[in-house]
């Protein structure tokens, strides 16, 4: 493993899973689940968790919920993995005010995200990063996913950034092959890939991990693949990429990746139900033929 990777290790992790935040079937915070869920990842292999990200569906929870899943991962896996808080929000103050009652809870680290809705130039993106990272002490992981936030992190942006001490990694979800290229050759940032699929080719490229939705049902096989490439073993990493295309097919392809998430950990027991928040909506009968028909190529069932 390079300096790099072990030192990302230390700090976030390299195989983290985009935690689904558990509800009841009548919508609450299930957090028995959580940290049954939270239990089993950390079993399987997984050394990160992120916690209220996107697939956390961190836009329909309350802060008092976001911080009671920080709390409650906490508890249940205590030191034996990273527990990231997604503290990022459009409002630069409340982001800033999360992520003070994140840190106020023990976690790892903060994950950022572009602040989405408002449509802010470079320069207020990398003011609005500035000041939520200078809230805590907290390492932060920038997270850049246009296709959610609208806005892309400029390459040149995210160099800039760098330079502010907090500001650790990127969570790089953007599509932008060149653009990853410029961090990983003009940064010491620690790079994530925040698409499952392209998990091997921006390792192959110098990334020390993934932050994936599709690790929530193979998780194991995930941490070997990126176990892998940090060693420099692309031979076997190339095979379980392979191995692992129809599960990224069948959670993220179908439907919003909590949707398939919960469904899929809902039929295996691992949390109560498949309940989503409104706008979402659970998987279809027509879902989820396409996510078992897609999970037959593996041994994998639900």
């Amino acid at each position: 493993m390079s300096d790099l990777s072990q030192q990302a290790e230390d700090v976030f992790g390299t195989t983290l899973v985009a935690m689904v935040t558990p509800f009841t079937a009548d919508g609450q915070v299930d957090a028995d689940s959580a940290q049954k869920l939270a239990t089993h990842l950390v079993d399987s292999g997984v050394n990160g968790l992120v916690v209220t990200g996107t697939t956390g569906e961190i836009s329909t929870l309350t802060d008092d919920e976001n911080v009671l899943m920080y709390q409650v991962v906490k508890e249940a896996v205590g030191d034996r993995c990273k527990i990231i808080a997604g503290t990022g929000m459009n409002d630069t103050a409340h982001s800033a005010e999360l992520s003070r009652r994140a840190a106020a809870t023990g976690v790892d680290g903060l994950l950022l995200v572009t602040p989405y809705y408002n449509k802010p130039v470079q320069a207020g993106i990398k003011a609005h990063f500035e000041t939520v990272a200078s809230a805590t002490d907290v390492p932060v992981i920038l997270y850049d996913i246009p296709g959610r936030s609208v806005r892309p992190i400029a390459a040149e942006t995210i160099v800039a950034l760098a330079d502010h001490p907090n500001i650790l990694a990127l969570k790089d979800a953007k599509g932008d092959y060149q653009s990853t290229t410029t961090v990983l050759a003009e940064t010491d940032l620690f790079v994530y890939s925040g698409d499952d699929l392209m998990t091997f080719p921006l390792m192959a490229a110098g990334a020390v991990g993934v932050i994936s939705v599709s690790a929530h049902i193979a998780p194991g096989t995930y941490r070997a693949m990126v176990d892998a490439l940090n060693e420099g073993d692309l031979l076997t990493a190339r095979a379980l990429h392979f191995q692992l295309d129809p599960v990224q097919r069948a959670v993220m392809s179908h439907h919003q990746g909590a949707v398939a998430s919960k469904a899929i950990l809902a039929g295996q027991g691992l949390i109560s139900s498949a309940t989503v928040r409104l706008p979402l909506t659970e998987a279809t009968e027509e879902d989820l033929k396409a996510i078992r028909t897609d999970l037959a190529e593996t041994n994998i069932s639900f």
